[in-house]
């Protein structure tokens, strides 16, 4: 008679790279277009373009803050940066959705994805804020929806795309 002490062995799947990746660039997209959208209605004849001023200044430094002019290069490294945070925490959303197979639970990626977008609000807007005391300027409500809709986008998108790629 033989005696299993571990019946079952747990193997951590590993995520669909590609999926993560393109399931971060949507919800990246969609976090820039609610932002674009927020800043231009409340901008009120100030600077619609200060979010991404803000944002471009985390690679460019604080010296692109003393300027309200548009400058395209100063929007193209804000996307540039919004695309490859996106991206990066697209990567780390399916790592944790497939280490822990929720990919088939809806409800259960739904509070995931609500959760890492939560979460990341307070890294991006409490933590990091220590070495770029100027994204403070960002916080409020409208960032913090943005964040939940940005989690929200990238749980629902990986599975959906994962699921594509595997049927080609």
């Amino acid at each position: 008679m033989e005696m299993r002490l571990h019946p079952h062995a747990w193997h951590r799947r590993q995520p669909d790279w590609a999926a993560a990746v393109t399931a971060g660039l949507i919800g990246g997209a969609v976090l820039m277009v609610l932002e674009l959208a927020w800043s231009a209605s409340v901008s009120s004849g100030d600077n619609p373009w200060r979010s991404s001023q803000l944002i471009a200044a985390i690679v460019m430094g604080e010296g692109v803050l003393q300027t309200a002019s548009f400058s395209i290069g100063v929007v193209a490294v804000a996307l540039a940066t919004h695309y490859v945070l996106g991206i990066v925490f697209g990567l780390l959303l399916a790592f944790i959705i497939a280490g822990f197979r929720f990919e088939s639970r809806a409800g259960m990626l739904e509070l995931i994805g609500l959760g890492f977008g939560a979460v990341l609000y307070l890294v991006n807007f409490h933590g990091m804020t220590a070495f770029f005391p100027w994204i403070a300027e960002l916080r409020g409500w409208a960032a913090f929806i943005g964040h939940l809709v940005f989690g929200l986008t990238v749980a629902m998108a990986y599975p959906w795309l994962e699921r594509g790629a595997s049927a080609r």
